[in-house]
């Protein structure tokens, strides 16, 4: 039986302020529990919520950067629940009047299995609104006992809520990393997964081609991009299973066990209504004029977007480049100052980057913002290769080179004599000598054997000491063969 997948995604991104959301307090992380959890992040008797506008301007940058509609007016709202790590017994957030509303945000989908192609995807994006963090539960200390750590009591989030356009583990998890990528490079938060800044909640409900929508179940706290795939695929199969065997999905919060690759039931999902939520008396409604939105846009960098539409269009890098090469703002960075070098070898600069560099970053387990060899050392490098004075495989010995003891291309090439031959007349006589001495080889070169070149090609650099010109040698040697 045929199925369809529908996923929606609520993704809690932690803002790039110093302090919280309604308070003074720091949100630096890695503090010792409960020393950054003040009086208005617990809601002690006589304190008020002071929004933070640093916060609020983050929002903006969002809501600008995926063209969403941005309210002149919004209005905070108490979601009431209880939880132990929620000390007040509700939260601010905004529910009917968010701060963003509908955007959208352009994908590209890398299919997860199979021989499918690339392809580009929209998804719509609901409404991004802005609340505070609960605290943390720490669970399992020496003794088997759960603390709570309320430090991150009132840290901003923007929750960024999508509709159910997905419909597979491929699709959610590049709608993720886009995101990832765009709250990075407009620098409103610092992506850290692995402390939490960054996470993400996933619907996933199934239904018969035509139907309607199916029950979902909500899976909480995703904060990997390959647990995200796992937990996905394994719900998707629970769901088609439980079904067809006769069972009923019923709406759930579940949680993804990473050890065993399966899901299991939190507990049962709630509606909104649930939360009863109602204005906070203690917050003023929040205005942005046009000039504010106004003063924010001026403050944004060139969007990845924009910038891979000029890589395809003006430096005639193919989609796939100009996608992988704004992966993050650091590697664009990086590749512009490289390609500053060599203007007119875009191509050469990006394969040197989503390669050589891409592949060493990778084995010593680095990124982009820690690679030892600077944009500008590596566009002296590749300057050398463009003007001929270096082959390829010489290149490959100064990268490395410059990878482990650092200095410019040009004192390693001149420290180790890497310069190549590209005096013609050098070069002639040379392949001359070479003929000369396998009159048989050029006979049968000359009945018809083609295939007998690289072997020309191969003594001569083997004399030539690996420092002949390819491009100039390859000529000289296929006129003097076939003259």
């Amino acid at each position: 039986m045929t199925w369809e997948i529908v996923i929606g995604l609520e993704v809690h991104t932690q803002l790039s302020t110093n302090t919280k959301i309604f308070s003074g307090a720091s949100t630096a992380f890695g503090a010792e529990p409960n020393t950054q959890a003040d009086a208005v992040s617990i809601a002690l008797p006589g304190v008020l919520p002071v929004l933070n506008r640093g916060a609020v301007e983050r929002a903006i940058k969002f809501g600008l950067a995926t063209g969403s509609h941005i309210a002149n007016r919004s209005v905070f709202a108490r979601k009431n629940y209880f939880y132990p790590d929620l000390p007040k017994g509700y939260q601010i957030s905004q529910f009917d009047l968010p701060v963003v509303g509908q955007g959208t945000l352009t994908i590209q989908v890398e299919p997860l299995s199979g021989n499918a192609k690339p392809y580009e995807k929209t998804v719509r994006i609901t409404r991004a609104h802005l609340e505070e963090d609960a605290g943390k539960s720490v669970h399992g200390d020496s003794q088997g006992v759960t603390g709570i750590d309320l430090n991150r009591a009132g840290t901003p989030l923007l929750e960024i809520v999508s509709e159910p356009d997905m419909s597979s583990a491929a699709e959610a998890v590049a709608y993720a990393k886009a995101l990832h990528t765009l709250v990075r490079w407009i620098g409103i938060c610092d992506g850290n997964m692995q402390e939490g800044s960054f996470r993400c909640d996933v619907n996933v409900s199934v239904r018969k081609p035509g139907a309607p929508l199916g029950t979902r179940r909500e899976i909480k706290n995703l904060n990997s991009f390959k647990f995200m795939q796992q937990a996905i695929d394994y719900e998707v199969q629970w769901q088609i299973d439980t079904i067809e065997n006769g069972g009923k999905v019923h709406q759930a919060t579940i949680l993804f066990n990473p050890d065993t690759g399966e899901t299991r039931a939190m507990r049962s999902k709630e509606d909104a209504h649930d939360y009863r939520y109602f204005p906070d008396p203690d917050l003023l409604p929040l205005e942005i004029s046009p000039e504010w939105i106004e003063q924010v846009r001026a403050t944004l960098p060139e969007l990845p977007q924009a910038k891979q539409t000029r890589y395809v269009n003006d430096l005639g890098l193919s989609a796939y480049d100009a996608s992988i090469l704004t992966a993050s703002r650091e590697m664009a960075d990086f590749f512009e100052t490289v390609l500053a070098a060599v203007p007119k070898d875009a191509k050469l600069c990006a394969n040197w980057i989503m390669g050589e560099v891409s592949a060493q970053l990778n084995r010593d387990g680095l990124d982009m913002t820690q690679c030892p060899i600077t944009a500008q050392q590596l566009g002296g490098m590749l300057q050398r290769i463009a003007d001929g004075t270096i082959s390829n495989s010489g290149a490959k010995e100064v990268f490395r080179t410059m990878w482990a003891e650092g200095g410019s291309a040009d004192a390693i090439i001149e420290a180790k004599g890497l310069k190549q031959v590209s005096d013609s007349g050098a070069i002639e006589a040379l392949v001359d000598e070479i003929i000369a001495a396998n009159a048989d080889k050029v006979a049968e070169y000359r009945s018809g054997k083609d295939k007998l070149f690289g072997f020309f090609v191969g003594l001569a650099m083997k004399a030539s000491k690996g420092k002949a010109n390819p491009a100039q040698l390859n000529d000289i040697l296929k006129k003097k063969l076939e003259g």
